[in-house]
């Protein structure tokens, strides 16, 4: 159906389109975008926008990178699924490239970030079970107050947020939580011999980029080696360059026992996750045992490899560590009562907003969009700071300008 809209009535007609036909299940803002390149998007009226969120930390690569738009339409036009059912000849290509790429012997690959999550806490059990020798239906898994690992009903289970736990109960047993950044709580937790893994994100993003002591995560790793208990990290949003480092265990030279990964492991073009684990844990699992029918599909094969060879070839780390830091400095310079504080590792920050009105951030976000630059508050007056990898040093300059000038009209 193709429909002829008077441009200044597009947001509106799309925007109703949604409030009338989809779920509401979130609150976007009122912006309704069109096209990507880049850094940039627009919208359905032509106005440009500097990306400061990156689909959660997906397109670290940028939108539509070209070689990515070259791969994806050269394999949509050979093989797009053949399901787990036969073999390709791409999975086992891949598997080789993203085990050899982050050093272990299995990969199990999935589609979204919360699939990886489950999988990984499955994988965990049985582990648990056949190798540890934890008693049937005993096992217990750590995790963190203010955690995000999805909305599944197993994940939300043993989430603190109650915008996300509210109304969907009974909810999966088996899991202790304890606060983030504390590894005097965590070796205390660890005492009980039912505990099979830690999971841990190793910076909270979603709980508005909350950045652990140096050495949490080392602590974390010589705990979890000493008690025989898993270390899983969810490193869906920190991971993939976006910290400044391939994975932001990287930073303390920490090796998880079970890696998990999504979001830009596709560069932002179609979901595709993984879970990365040594012989030891992954070969518990048996044919029939878990699975997905898009999991380890061909496009999305073809994909992750472009996308991580991407990462490397084209220095995001790097590059994530010198413009994080110039974007944390230029923030700091900025003169305004509103900021309580900064934090953020790489190009993954936040602002903590200080105001009299509770909607301050979301006032703010909304200001930001009318300059030209889209971000998203979380947990009310946290926002959010993660434009692509690839942004330069004269785009920091400008966005940090739309920023100050965004905050002076926060009155």
């Amino acid at each position: 159906m193709s429909l002829t809209i008077p441009a200044g009535d597009k947001i509106s007609y799309y925007l109703s389109l949604e409030e009338k036909y989809g779920a509401h299940n979130y609150h976007p803002l009122p912006v309704v975008l069109d096209r990507g390149k880049g850094v940039f998007v627009w919208d359905v009226g032509g106005n440009r926008y500097y990306d400061f969120l990156s689909g959660y930390s997906a397109v670290n690569q940028g939108h539509c990178h070209p070689r990515l738009v070259q791969a994806i339409t050269e394999q949509a036009q050979r093989l797009t699924l053949t399901s787990r059912a036969f073999h390709s000849s791409l999975l086992g290509e891949y598997e080789q490239f993203i085990t050899r790429y982050f050093g272990y012997d299995k990969v199990l690959p999935m589609n979204t970030g919360v699939e990886a999550v489950e999988t990984a806490l499955k994988l965990c059990r049985k582990w648990a079970y056949q190798v540890k020798g934890i008693p049937a239906n005993k096992a217990k898994i750590i995790v963190c107050a203010n955690n995000f690992h999805g909305r599944t009903l197993s994940v939300i289970s043993f989430s603190t947020d109650p915008v996300s736990t509210s109304g969907f109960g009974p909810y999966t047993p088996g899991f202790d939580i304890i606060p983030y950044n504390d590894a005097a709580a965590l070796e205390l937790a660890l005492e009980d011999k039912n505990v099979a893994g830690f999971l841990v994100e190793p910076v909270q993003g979603e709980a508005g980029v909350e950045v652990p002591d140096e050495g949490y995560l080392l602590a974390a790793r010589k705990l979890c080696t000493q008690h025989n208990v898993l270390l899983i990290a969810d490193e869906i949003q920190t991971g993939l360059c976006r910290t400044g480092k391939m994975l932001c265990c990287d930073h303390e030279n920490v090796r998880p026992d079970i890696l998990i990964l999504g979001k830009a492991l596709s560069g932002g073009m179609l979901p595709v996750s993984a879970v990365l684990a040594d012989n030891g844990i992954m070969l518990t699992l048996k044919p029939g045992e878990h699975g997905s029918t898009y999991g380890g599909n061909p496009l999305a094969c073809k994909i992750a490899i472009e996308a991580l060879t991407i990462l490397k070839e084209e220095k995001m780390a790097e590059n994530a560590e010198k413009m994080g830091i110039l974007l944390r400095d230029g923030l700091q310079n900025i003169r305004s009562p509103h900021i309580a504080f900064i934090r953020g590792k790489g190009l993954l920050n936040a602002i903590v907003i200080k105001h009299a009105d509770a909607n301050a951030a979301w006032k703010l976000c909304v200001e930001l969009k009318e300059k030209g630059l889209l971000a998203k508050p979380t947990h009310g007056d946290k926002i959010r700071l993660a434009p692509p990898l690839i942004i330069t040093e004269e785009q920091v300059g400008e966005c940090l300008e739309i920023i100050d000038t965004g905050l002076e009209a926060l009155h």
